[in-house]
């Protein structure tokens, strides 16, 4: 109650900006974000054909990707087109990649920016904010947590969770969307990815945004497509107004707009991605980041209906027994006792000796658990590189599904079957010969290994 007399107060006293009168083009300038550890970032500022004081400047912080300042180009002349001075800049080429990045190095390379548009002329030094897309809005709430001259934060599609629960959440979604049920949907969506973490090939996995939410005091305005389908809109605007609230935040305003994907385009359900960026987004970040660098403090707000298909899944970190070193042993393990008792018995056979020969239960674990082991890791692979395609991210998928299962799945649970099955017959009926007893034995032990992994990686799961 008192932050809304505060902020009804604030409105009567403090000046407003000008109203908004959209300007047919931009003034372009191409200029050089220097970071603090010294790489040279090509960025381009556009300002209104005809600024007027008292209007907002925002650096535009981009999505993950390795992006050019282009890519924001849309985003970019709608803002300037609205009367907000924009500054898009180029992704930093060191120390960014698929598998390495830093986003305290990245709030970094925001603030450096910001640092840049307030020396521009026509440019209000006191009135400048950050804007974020996606990665960005984990990246800009930290940038303005430790600029003391941020006027405002602008968030689109930002996560209010750790990257790789969002990551795991969102392949969930595009296999499920593909049709796919079953243990595959864990396997791909969770256990892979987890892997992938446990391998170092996922930066900042476990980033937590909630500490810096709830040390945020200017003004946030957060924006989320209600057809997103690479971040959990629900939970995630949920999540900004519990921390902003924490901090004591009173001057946010968080809306979720109907018929618009992660990035505010226009979607009819979040798998399309329209050219248009979405009806009132534009018009409301210009009215409210021109109130907000005016000194208007806006009461807390929050609007729109989100769509949110399931709820996410923690995704915690791998346990001693499924870390990497003992993964890859277990593999290693398993390969070796499965194609070194075929390579054995071939050996034998070029030398002539001969024998009573291994029975078909134990030919058929070594054969059949081969291929298992061998083929989850191929084809759980090719889903994660080929999980992510055009703009929706739809997963291609080989070959037909039956009941839900992509057929390549259910003949590795077929033949893993297979090879349980010939593991309980080897235990229960086969007598080696005295000269064959470490071979089978060997065998059995590699069998144990593997009915375990193939519980854990699911492919005797239903």
């Amino acid at each position: 109650m008192i932050g809304t007399l505060l902020a009804l107060a604030a409105a009567a006293v403090l000046p407003l900006a000008p109203p908004l009168a959209p300007d047919q083009q931009s003034q372009q300038r191409d200029l050089t974000v220097t970071t603090s550890d010294g790489q040279q970032l090509p960025a381009t500022l556009r300002l209104p054909a005809h600024p007027l004081p008292g209007r907002p400047a925002m650096v535009l912080v981009s999505g993950a990707g390795p992006n050019k300042r282009d890519k924001l180009a849309v985003e970019a002349e709608a803002f300037t087109r609205a009367g907000i001075a924009t500054l898009a800049y180029d992704k930093r080429t060191v120390g960014y990649s698929l598998t390495e990045r830093n986003y305290s190095q990245l709030a970094d390379d925001a603030t450096a920016a910001a640092a840049v548009l307030r020396a521009q002329p026509g440019v209000d030094p006191d009135r400048v904010g950050y804007w974020g897309l996606s990665e960005g809005g984990w990246v800009t709430p930290l940038a303005t947590s430790r600029d003391p001259r941020a006027a405002f934060l602008v968030t689109i599609g930002a996560n209010g969770g750790p990257p790789l629960a969002q990551q795991s959440w969102a392949e969930r979604i595009k296999i499920e969307h593909a049709g796919v049920a079953g243990s595959l949907v864990d396997a791909y969506a969770y256990t892979a990815y987890r892997l992938i973490s446990g391998f170092g090939m996922f930066p900042e996995p476990y980033f937590d945004p909630t500490p810096i939410l709830r040390s945020l005091r200017l003004p946030v305005l957060g924006i989320w497509g209600d057809r997103d389908i690479l971040t959990p809109p629900v939970e995630s605007r949920a999540a900004f107004q519990a921390g902003l609230d924490a901090a004591g935040n009173t001057r946010y305003t968080l809306r979720t707009i109907a018929g618009a994907d992660h990035t505010v385009r226009t979607s009819v359900g979040g798998w399309d991605r329209g050219a248009d960026l979405a009806p009132g987004y534009v018009d409301l970040v210009a009215s409210w980041t021109s109130d907000a660098a005016a000194g208007y403090a806006p009461v807390p707000s929050v609007a729109g209906d989100g769509r949110q298909p399931r709820t996410t899944i923690p995704v915690a970190p791998l346990r001693w027994y499924e870390s990497v070193p003992v993964q890859v042993g277990a593999f290693l393990l398993m390969v070796a006792g499965f194609a070194g008792f075929g390579a054995i018995a071939a050996v034998r056979r070029l030398r002539g000796r001969r024998g009573p020969g291994a029975p078909l239960s134990a030919r058929l674990l070594a054969g059949a658990g081969l291929v298992a082991v061998v083929g989850w890791w191929v084809y759980i692979g090719t889903l994660v590189a080929n999980g992510g395609t055009r703009s929706t991210g739809v997963l291609v998928w080989p070959g037909l599904l039956i009941a839900g299962r992509p057929l390549p799945w259910l003949a590795l649970q077929l033949v893993a079957v297979v090879a349980v099955g010939a593991l309980v017959v080897t235990a229960l009926r086969h007598r080696p010969a005295s000269g064959d007893r470490t071979r089978i034995g060997v065998l059995l032990g590699t069998g144990a290994v593997f009915v375990a992994w193939t519980v854990w990686s699911g492919l005797l799961l239903p």
